[in-house]
C-alpha cells in the first residue's frame, strides 16, 4: 500500500467512526462576558492598551469638532481619501482639509482597484470593538463600505463608538449575529506578516498603518 492509499483509508476509517459516535461536548470554560459594561472605562483602556501595542495611534475625542481634528491629524500627509457613501459629512469635511482629495466610494460607482491603488488613505466608521484583543470589526454597511477599500491604501482611519466597544469575542459575536449575512472584516492592528526568518514586513494584506479615533 502506497502513502496515498494508507493516509485516504485512515481518513475513511476517522469519518466513518465519528458518525459512529456522538460528538464530545465542546468545553466552554473561556471567559464569555467581561466584568465591566460595553464602554465603560475600563474596557476604553484596556482597547486602547492592546490597540497601542500592535502599533497602532489612537484618540480619543468627547465632541465633533475633536473627532474631526483627529481625524485630519491622523491622516496628516495624506493627499487622497477614500470613503464610503454613508459618514457624517464633518467626518468628510476634516479629510478634506489641508487639500485633500475625497473620492467617495459607492456600490453603484465603485472606484477601480487602479484608483484605490492611487490614493493614500481610507477613512471608515466601525460597527464594534473587542478590547480583550485590539480588534475592530467593519461589517460593509453603508458608513464602512466595500471591504476593498479598506484593504488596498496605505493608511486607514477609522472611528469606533465608544458604546459599541465590548470586552470579549462572545459578545462580539452575539451583537453579529443581529445581523448574520453581513460581510464582516475584523481589523487587529496595521497589517503586519513575518518572513521564515522572523522578519516583520507591514503591509502585506492590507494597510500599514491604523489611526483610530474612539468617539465619547
Amino acid at each position: 500500500m502506497d502513502a496515498r492509499t494508507a493516509i485516504l483509508a485512515r481518513l475513511v476509517d476517522a469519518l466513518d467512526r465519528s458518525q459512529r459516535e456522538p460528538a464530545p461536548p465542546v468545553p466552554r470554560d473561556y471567559i464569555q462576558v467581561g466584568e465591566s459594561a460595553p464602554g465603560s472605562e475600563p474596557v476604553v483602556e484596556a482597547m486602547v492598551e492592546s490597540l497601542e501595542d500592535y502599533g497602532a495611534r489612537v484618540r480619543q475625542e468627547t465632541d465633533e469638532a475633536g473627532i474631526a481634528e483627529a481625524i485630519d491629524d491622523l491622516l496628516g500627509e495624506a493627499r487622497s481619501v477614500v470613503v464610503p457613501s454613508g459618514l457624517p459629512e464633518y467626518f468628510l469635511e476634516a479629510a478634506r482639509r489641508r487639500g485633500r482629495e475625497v473620492r467617495i466610494d459607492t456600490r453603484e460607482n465603485p472606484l477601480t482597484k487602479a484608483d484605490l491603488d492611487a490614493t493614500d488613505a481610507v477613512l471608515t466608521s466601525s460597527r464594534l470593538g473587542i478590547a480583550i484583543s485590539g480588534t475592530i470589526v467593519l461589517d460593509g454597511e453603508a458608513d464602512q463600505g466595500r471591504r476593498a477599500i479598506t484593504l488596498v491604501p496605505d493608511t486607514h482611519i477609522i472611528v469606533v463608538e465608544r458604546d459599541s466597544i465590548v470586552t470579549t469575542v462572545p459578545e462580539a459575536v452575539a451583537v453579529l449575529n443581529e445581523n448574520p449575512t453581513r460581510p464582516l472584516t475584523w481589523i487587529a492592528g496595521p497589517s503586519a506578516t513575518s518572513d521564515i526568518e522572523l522578519v516583520r514586513i507591514n503591509g502585506v494584506h492590507g494597510p500599514r498603518n491604523l489611526g483610530v479615533v474612539i468617539a465619547h
